[in-house]
């Protein structure tokens, strides 16, 4: 029934009468959910691009010092800083090229692509014996860094059934949280035993390597493959990830959304104009929110907070991942009951009131009230990281795909995570100066706002995409005539 065709010519894929029919009976399609349990495996392959996400970030956090004495640059916190924060430049790199290469070369391809920088860049740094060494290998990294997540975003959406969807989405920010409690725990020797760091680089080549060899037994995305005209290989990949019943139901969804110019290249002009700039506009504004609001300021300089409150920085870092961890676990049970909107709208309205609480700890440490700033301060930090984690840390990431057309999905995941990078990158640098500046009533008053802004944006932008199909996203989205 599905013939082998060029991506120009998909309007004869499914004939028009079995169409018809089939759309007839979608609801006992429908009321029959697809097997999660074919999909898993192939989701849990792609979460490990975001575990390794999580480790690189965080790999550097503990052995730092024994990095810079070893390598001969002690004291210098201009270098100091470079190998912390060059994997970023690296990761705006492979984010900028992400939705190219996913289009280009596949989901599974691009995994291997990802994998294969973070092999080449941990073994450069785990072997070098100069500062040069350690950030070339950490820009190479990055540059897989970049790569990951755009990538398993789009994977998970495209390989996932509507009814666990957002649950699948879950296990990115679940993954990128154990990759950061597990370069933390795997940190802890560095100050006992010598060149410990370089082992901390050793091992994060083990499920780099693992993830490409995974990837040649995976599925690939239905949807990428349907868009090159390869009809049956999709129908093929849709059985493997569904089962029997539900592959003709697919398949015609699929076929509803064909516009005969899938082949045409995506220009950037074409994100930020015309018809497809709203759900652009909503992406990079959904991930520009999620970034002002503080979340990276909290997560780099949450030590110092919990060291002026008297928490010792490795508890601090044990309550942190305690706290994001919690989160996003919870995140994952809600997503597909309560929907991705209920979430972000909870998420940023629970990180308003715990940046009011930092404002309020600010204005006690001024006054003198000791007891009352470490209740503060620390519930505080600790309440914007799980309220984070609920929503507004997983969502954004799931969201976007689901919202993007076919066509465009992987281009504008990439423009949108390049967006997320510029101010990552942004907010890590200026922070502290702002923080010297502002000081922290009107620095935490501002991340609030934001925070409050962003509730405003979802409640009138934003979508609810739970239990819904991709397909019927994009037809309520970008009505057609």
């Amino acid at each position: 029934m599905y013939k082998r065709m060029p991506s120009r010519d998909h309007s004869a894929v499914v004939d028009v009468e079995e169409s018809s029919a089939l759309l007839q009976n979608s609801a006992d399609v429908e009321t029959t959910n697809p097997s999660w349990w074919l999909s898993f495996p192939h989701v849990i392959v792609a979460t490990i691009s975001s575990f390794l996400f999580g480790y690189h970030l965080g790999v550097v956090n503990e052995p730092l010092e024994s990095i810079s004495l070893d390598l001969g640059f002690s004291g210098n916190t201009l270098a100091e800083g470079l190998v912390v924060s060059t994997c970023l430049g690296g990761a705006l790199i492979g984010s900028l090229f992400s939705g190219w290469i996913a289009d280009g070369f596949g989901r599974r391809r691009a995994f291997q692509l990802c994998a294969l920088p973070m092999i080449i860049g941990a073994s450069t740094s785990a072997t070098t014996k100069s500062l040069a060494g350690m950030l070339i290998g950490r820009f190479l990294v990055g540059t897989g860094m970049g790569l990951g997540p755009p990538v398993a975003a789009l994977y998970v959406t495209e390989v996932s059934p509507a009814s666990v969807r957002g649950t699948y989405g879950s296990f990115i920010q679940i993954a990128t949280c154990l990759g950061l409690m597990a370069a933390l725990l795997i940190g802890i020797p560095v100050k006992e035993i010598a060149g410990w760091w370089r082992i901390c680089f050793w091992i994060s080549t083990i499920p780099a390597g693992f993830l490409a060899f995974a990837m040649m037994f995976c599925a690939e995305s239905p949807h990428w493959l349907y868009k090159q005209g390869r009809s049956a290989d999709a129908e093929a990949e849709f059985e493997r990830l569904l089962g029997g019943s539900p592959v003709k139901y697919a398949m015609v969804e699929l076929s509803k959304l064909d516009r005969g110019d899938e082949a045409d290249t995506v220009k950037l002009s074409e994100l930020l104009y015309g018809r497809h700039f709203r759900v652009v506009y909503i992406g990079a504004t959904l991930f520009a929110l999620q970034q002002l609001s503080g979340i990276n300021a909290v997560f780099y300089f949450s030590s110092s907070v919990f060291k002026s409150a008297g928490v010792p920085s490795d508890i601090a870092n044990v309550l942190i991942g305690v706290a994001n961890l919690s989160g996003s676990i919870i995140a994952m049970l809600l997503m597909d009951k309560l929907g991705r909107k209920v979430l972000l709208l909870w998420s940023f309205f629970g990180m308003t009131i715990s940046m009011v609480l930092q404002v309020a700890a600010a204005n006690t440490y001024v006054s003198g009230s000791g007891s009352l700033y470490l209740w503060l301060s620390v519930g505080g930090m600790l309440m914007f990281v799980l309220t984070f984690a609920l929503g507004a840390g997983p969502v954004p990431g799931l969201l976007l795909p689901e919202i993007f057309p076919s066509r465009i999905r992987a281009k504008a995941m990439a423009f949108c995570m390049s967006v997320h990078w510029v101010i990552n990158f942004f907010v890590g640098l200026l922070f502290l100066r702002l923080l010297e500046q502002l000081g922290p009533q009107l620095l935490y008053s501002i991340f609030a706002s934001v925070c409050m802004t962003a509730v405003i944006f979802v409640k009138k932008n934003v979508m609810e995409t739970k239990g819904k199909s991709l397909q019927e996203i994009e037809i309520a989205l970008l009505p057609q005539g």
